[in-house]
């Protein structure tokens, strides 16, 4: 059943103070329209950073997943950058390649792991103090690279909705990075090659699988549209073969994981825990909470229940 639980959500998952300059960057996505946030003077071919809020408030940042812009955290933000007595600087990552960002360094091989170095580079720079990280879907997966690899930069962690090793899902039970390679480059080699009119029919239908409510789609389906389809394809085959387990002790900011249930009838509450529990054993001091009533993107369908889980794991001692 446990097996069937992780295919159950590999087809969720498949869809899916620093220095300041003014705001220039237009997000080619068609209505994603600049919120008035400027942009760190950061130079990369992988990422670009958007920063919203107190400019002298705490550090936090926030990064999407797969196909997805930083619009997706604007909820977020605006909860965040409103609250009184608390000020936040928000950092919103845009992953080159996706969302209308053009490609550049993440044209060709591996997007996460050097992305997440990105990040890294980005808070030693820009002289960031142990900032809080919140990453959906594969921003989870940049998060726990960043958290492992880089212990001293990450205050905490926040991993929404991701588990170390999505592989599990594509084989048997013992499956390991090695063996669901092949797996993995069936995968790129089909979503690649696809025709883009069958690619984005694919992935839409996947994305409006991951969003409940359906007033809260239209950007994450249009942020899919304006993505290269090269890059979303190269790093949906890293994901599959990426196994963070082994790293998760690596990591000493406190971790909170929110998840949903699997998007399958069959699933119950139980089984998705298990699979949550068994994902995350090498990491014992992590926090796992199920969030009821929501698909992928929790932010989205479930905003007051994450905005209070948010509050209440950034407040934490």
């Amino acid at each position: 059943m446990i097996r069937t639980a992780c295919i159950a959500l590999s087809a969720a998952l498949l869809s899916s103070g620093p220095a300041l300059a003014q705001d220039g960057h237009v997000n080619h996505a068609e209505g994603h329209a600049s919120h008035g946030h400027q942009h760190a003077a950061f130079a990369s071919d992988r990422i670009h950073v958007a920063v919203d809020g107190d400019m002298d408030g705490r550090d936090i940042i926030l990064i999407p997943g797969l196909s997805s812009s930083p619009a997706v955290w604007q909820g977020t933000v605006d909860h965040l950058v409103a609250q009184d007595g608390v000020g936040w600087r928000v950092h919103r990552i845009h992953v080159n390649g996706f969302a209308g960002a053009p490609a550049e360094g993440n044209a060709t091989g591996p997007v996460a792991a050097p992305v997440a170095e990105e990040i890294a580079r980005y808070i030693r720079e820009q002289g960031l103090k142990k900032p809080a990280v919140v990453g959906h879907s594969m921003g989870g997966t940049m998060g726990m690279m960043l958290a492992a690899r880089h212990p001293d930069l990450v205050g905490r962690l926040m991993v929404v909705d991701m588990i170390p090793f999505m592989g599990a899902m594509f084989g048997p039970p013992g499956t390991t990075a090695e063996s669901v390679k092949p797996v993995a480059d069936q995968v790129h080699a089909a979503q690649s090659a696809a025709p883009r009119d069958q690619y984005l029919t694919q992935a839409k239908a996947s994305v409006t699988g991951m969003i409940q409510t359906e007033a809260a789609r239209t950007g994450p389906l249009r942020d899919v549209e304006a993505s290269d389809q090269q890059v979303s394809a190269s790093a949906f085959r890293e994901l599959i073969v990426t196994d963070l387990r082994p790293e998760l002790s690596k990591i000493t900011a406190p971790v909170e994981v929110l998840y949903v249930k699997f998007n399958d009838p069959r699933m119950t509450d139980a089984i998705t825990d298990a699979v949550y529990q068994m994902s995350f054993a090498t990491l014992p001091g992590a926090k796992l909470k199920r969030i009821d009533d929501s698909a992928h993107f929790i932010m989205l369908d479930q905003p007051q229940s994450f905005y209070g889980d948010l509050d209440a794991f950034l407040s934490a001692k």
